[in-house]
This record gives structure tokens, C-alpha cells and sequence, in this order.
């Protein structure tokens, strides 16, 4: 029923006991596809492990901007080879990040391109991760080609009939407006837990603005846990929430908003 655009099942943080016990209770659970996304290289291999694992999980490679400093060339290319992997759908978790500037912001830039240029070159879908960097992301995406028509026709067009760039604005946190600037574009927007939150105005008035065929439902596990489990780590399983948040604000049910949101994600990510 639902479709977890964007996990960490290889989060870094949990024992293997703790991974069996996630694994199980996605599999308990109503959810049918999680992409494991990739924040680095080994990160990305454990995903691309799941993935050939599991029949309902899918993968992203790639090095989250946190982590930017640590890349080489050498590790360009084992994203580059774990890509190619079945199952691997996209490039990803790239981007800028200025919130916490755990990488030097020229080191953040320079990986953010090399691996927009990398999707391109694979015409892979591209997972974005911006923490107070928007405009510069979107500049960037711009000027390297992520939304190119080359690019786009490489897809099939969106139902709309206008040219899909298989961008993903994870977790998106700018404005309505700004997000109508990236589906222009051909980029698609994810909404995570934060959707559920009392006093965030801004995400509620994304959902209410960005049409229903651009979003999708993701929860970032194990982090931004929705309303009502906050204070617990998150996992797949309490999308529901999210994707109850998303249906009460369209005015549609719930099992509306898991449907569309989960045909979204399976055309984004081409599955």
C-alpha cells in the first residue's frame, strides 16, 4: 500500500540485531517499497546489498554532502560501479548542505556536481538533499544540466505531457512557490514526517500548492519521526502518517494518497 521514497535501512547506527528487527517489521507492515538511499560509498554497497536481499527494496548510491570531504576519485568510481547494480535506481543522497557545514562549502559543491555529471552520464534519477543552500542547488542542477531537455528526453514524458527530469527534492523544506519552480522545471518534490507537524505551515502549504502527480511520501528513517510517534526513532512503517497528513490536506482518504503517491515514486524511480 505504501511506498517509502527515501530510507536508511543502512544507517550507520544500528546493530544488525536492530536491522533484522527494522527488516522485519517492514515486512510485517503495509509498506511494499523503501529505496535505501546512499549517504556514502559503504553506505551505499550495504544498500545495494538490500536491495538484491529483499524483493520490496530498492537502492540509491551516492555521497550525502556531509561526507563530501571524504571523497576521492577512487570513490567516484565505486559509486560509479555501484550504480550499475541491480536495483540501484538512483544517484543519491547528493547536494548541498550549509545548515551544519560538515564538509568545506567548495568541497560540497565540487562532489555535487561530479555526481550530478555522473547521473547524467548514466541517466539515472537524482535524489537532492539542500539544507539552506536552495537557490544555490537549483543554480547548480541549472547550470550542469539536470533539467535540460537532452536530459529529459531520456524519460518518458509526465502525464501532463511536459519533460520529466527525474529530479527529487527529498525532504523538501522551501516554499510553496519555490517548489512550483522545481516542478516547472521537471523536478518532483518528497514530503517527510515534518508534514505532520504542528507549526509547519510552510510544508502543509507545499502539499496544497504542488499537484498530486509531483509528490512523493518519504520518511527518512530512522530520523523525523511524524506526529503522533515523535521521540521515537522513525522507520518505514510510520509513513502512514505522512501519507495520512498528505490525503487530509488534497481532501482525499488516505488509501487515495498511498496509491497516487506510490505510482509517483514507481514512474520516478522507473520500477
Amino acid at each position: 500500500m505504501y511506498f517509502d521514497s527515501h530510507t536508511h535501512i543502512n544507517n550507520e547506527g544500528y546493530s544488525e540485531e536492530e536491522r533484522a528487527e527494522l527488516i522485519k517489521a517492514i515486512e510485517e507492515s503495509e509498506v511494499d517499497t523503501v529505496v535505501d538511499i546512499g549517504f556514502d560509498v559503504s553506505s551505499s554497497r550495504l544498500a545495494a546489498e538490500h536491495a538484491k536481499t529483499y524483493s520490496w527494496c530498492y537502492a540509491a548510491a551516492g555521497c550525502h554532502p556531509h561526507d563530501a570531504e571524504t571523497m576521492t576519485e577512487e570513490k567516484l568510481e565505486e559509486i560509479r560501479e555501484i550504480a550499475k547494480s541491480e536495483k540501484v535506481v538512483a544517484i543519491g543522497e547528493i547536494g548541498l548542505d550549509f545548515h551544519y557545514d560538515l564538509s568545506p562549502r567548495d568541497i560540497q559543491r565540487e562532489w555535487f556536481r561530479r555526481q550530478i555529471r555522473l547521473a547524467l552520464e548514466l541517466k539515472m534519477p537524482i535524489v537532492i538533499h539542500a539544507r539552506e543552500a536552495d537557490r544555490e542547488v537549483m543554480d547548480i542542477l541549472l547550470e550542469e544540466g539536470a533539467f535540460s531537455e537532452e536530459r529529459k528526453s531520456c524519460f518518458p514524458a509526465r502525464k501532463d505531457g511536459t519533460g520529466d527530469a527525474r529530479v527529487l527534492l527529498h525532504c523538501f523544506s522551501g516554499s510553496a512557490e519555490f517548489a512550483m519552480e522545481y516542478v516547472r522545471l521537471g523536478a518532483t518534490i518528497s514530503v517527510a514526517g515534518p508534514v505532520t507537524y504542528k507549526n509547519n505551515k510552510k510544508t502543509v502549504a507545499v502539499v496544497q500548492t504542488v499537484p498530486l502527480d509531483y509528490l512523493l511520501a518519504e520518511t527518512d528513517a530512522p530520523y523525523l519521526t511524524p506526529v503522533p510517534l515523535r521521540g521515537r526513532p522513525n522507520m518505514s512503517p510510520y509513513i502512514e502518517h505522512t501519507v495520512r497528513r498528505i490525503g487530509l490536506i488534497k481532501g482525499i482518504s488516505e488509501e487515495e494518497a498511498a496509491a497516487a503517491t506510490k505510482a509517483n515514486a514507481q514512474r520516478f524511480f522507473g520500477i
